[in-house]
């Protein structure tokens, strides 16, 4: 079956980037592991070379002249991404943070600037503020909500030497909606490559290159891998923002092993399956939630009550587990974790998206945009565990935080 064919999204995820001739009929297609490419002769190593350095990719057809440029096990995941994402080329890191760090360094040089929103996951904003000065280039931060207020107040944002937008919509842990389509169009009319982190979305329930974007990354560690024993990012760009990340990844050396490409493609066969029940479960804890007089408000845009929920509805064709809790201000510090500490389905780790549900404190960094909440907050991840259960949990978390008064 042709990865280019147009089926609905549940039977691409199960048929993308399966050949059977080339699996030897297996469903699967094989893991291949290998750094060595023999060639036949000179004249065909000659030739390999020649391609990878003139841009031909082992993804669009032409053998790889090294094992750094990816194992047939590479090119099946990134072709069944690049379907899903609708774009060009995909490649694969060893990290989120590494696709995010690579899709702002493959655009920018000495005396540029780079926008980052006020919302943006904790490690992009450190590269940005710390590592980005170092190379000579300038980052600002801005609201991330700026599109609200019109397209001459985001236009007002961007310098001469603005070269790339970073978008993350909604943000990992306030979970704002951007105007996507609106960023990335003054973006484009200035002359700037816009970059957007989708891991909360995925490819599933949100394109961003349809939508205007340049480079789409997730941190693939999370819904793509799904089972929380994979760390791996991934970037997919339009035809436009390809060559330069083709070149960066290749003169850094940012590649990732043929058994992660493995993982993440089998992650991809149940990733809407478990997306489905991800968000049924967030949705019954967010139901109960609300019926808590501590609930100050919920951070989800598919609920109805969130401030996004316009351009989450506008945009996005679905919602995942992950969403935040404002706690009414006055709760003390001590009371408060132990309220998390007490839980006992719930773990404390900073992943999200694999089977098991998490639950984290929330302490956002903000520059521009102070934060609106007074009161404490706490992230859910939801997992795969029955809702009751998970439900019963936080009941007996809130009984701790009004026993001490």
């Amino acid at each position: 079956m042709s990865d280019g064919n147009k089926e609905r999204a549940a039977t691409q995820l199960v048929t993308l980037g399966r050949d059977a001739r080339a699996s030897f009929d297996f469903v699967n297609p094989p893991l291949v592991r290998g750094s060595t490419v023999l060639h036949r002769d000179v004249a065909e190593l000659r030739e390999r070379t020649r391609q990878r350095i003139e841009g031909a990719d082992a993804e669009a057809g032409a053998a790889p002249p090294y094992g750094i440029y990816g194992t047939p096990t590479h090119q099946a995941f990134y072709r069944a991404l690049t379907a899903l994402e609708g774009g060009h080329r995909s490649w694969a890191f060893p990290s989120g943070l590494a696709a995010v760090t690579a899709s702002i360094l493959a655009y920018v040089q000495q005396g540029d600037h780079v926008l980052v929103p006020d919302s943006v996951y904790w490690p992009t904003r450190r590269f940005a503020g710390q590592t980005l000065p170092r190379f000579g280039v300038e980052a600002s931060f801005y609201d991330p909500r700026l599109g609200e207020r019109g397209r001459a107040a985001v236009e007002a944002m961007f310098r001469p030497n603005t070269r790339l937008l970073f978008l993350e919509s909604p943000g990992s842990l306030t979970f704002e909606m951007q105007d996507v389509p609106l960023l990335a169009e003054v973006a484009r009319a200035r002359g700037a490559i816009s970059v957007i982190d989708n891991t909360w979305a995925t490819p599933l329930y949100f394109r961003p290159l349809a939508h205007g974007v340049d480079v789409s990354l997730h941190a693939a560690t999370k819904y793509i891998g799904g089972h929380s024993d994979l760390i791996m990012g991934t970037v997919t760009c339009n035809e436009r923002a390809w060559p330069p990340m083709r070149e960066t990844v290749h003169f850094y050396g940012l590649t990732t092993s043929p058994d992660d490409c493995w993982l993440a493609l089998r992650g991809l066969r149940s990733m809407g399956a478990r997306l489905a029940q991800h968000r049924a479960t967030a949705e019954a804890m967010i139901a109960w939630l609300k019926r808590q007089p501590e609930v100050e408000r919920i951070l989800y845009p598919a609920d109805a009550d969130d401030p996004g929920h316009a351009l989450w509805r506008r945009d996005m064709s679905g919602a995942s587990g992950l969403f935040g809790v404002v706690l009414k201000p006055g709760i003390a510090e001590k009371n408060y974790h132990d309220f998390i500490d007490g839980m006992a389905l719930f773990g404390h780790g900073f992943s999200w998206g694999g089977f098991e549900s998490l639950l984290i404190p929330s302490s956002p960094e903000r520059t521009v945009t102070p934060s609106p909440y007074g009161g404490r907050l706490f992230r859910i991840s939801a997992g795969l565990e029955d809702p009751a259960d998970l439900i019963a949990d936080l009941e007996s978390g809130f009984a701790r935080l009004r026993a001490a008064g």
